[in-house]
């Protein structure tokens, strides 16, 4: 990437930065559905600290900059449900979200011991849609229907034995 980028755990502070970075990068969902009222765009502070409580949230800074995002957690069964993997548009396609998502699932798999990771985006949504199948996500069922305007595809894919932790690597 050329830029020293690096990954580590959010806390409390971070909360109203992520929060401003999600609105950001949203906007072309919302645009791109027609929908301004999407979740997102929508979460409140207080919602988003609660998820800082109970979910793993990694952010990417540049210097002392927020550029980037992303959450997850593990349920009883083992499944990751991974979500919100934001990157600030000036650093989009240069891997950015390929290593938050690395970051994250190697965390997820070592503290939590993940089986599977899943995670879902917007069936017109062709850049997540692409950049998801080679980091060798794969659709599971149909995509299911939320309005006449969009419908979400969830992807899914194995946690792999002896995975490395990738946070610290892309520290």
């Amino acid at each position: 990437m050329g830029m020293s980028v690096t990954i580590s755990t959010a806390d409390d502070t971070d909360a109203e930065k992520i929060l401003k970075l999600q609105y950001l990068c949203y906007q072309g969902e919302a645009e791109l559905y027609g929908d301004y009222t999407i979740e997102p765009l929508t979460q409140t502070l207080d919602d988003l600290r609660a998820e800082l409580d109970q979910s793993v949230v990694l952010v990417a800074r540049l210097g002392g900059e927020v550029v980037g995002s992303v959450r997850g957690a593990v349920d009883a069964d083992g499944t990751a449900r991974i979500g919100k993997l934001i990157v600030h548009p000036r650093l989009q396609r240069h891997g950015l979200g390929g290593r938050l998502l690395a970051a994250l699932e190697g965390r997820l798999a070592d503290e939590a011991e993940a089986k599977r990771y899943r995670l879902f985006t917007g069936h017109r949504s062709d850049v997540n849609l692409r950049m998801y199948r080679k980091l060798g996500y794969e659709q599971v069922g149909a995509a299911e229907p939320i309005n006449r305007r969009l419908s979400l595809v969830h992807m899914e894919k194995p946690a792999t034995a002896g995975q490395p932790s990738t946070l610290a690597a892309s520290a």
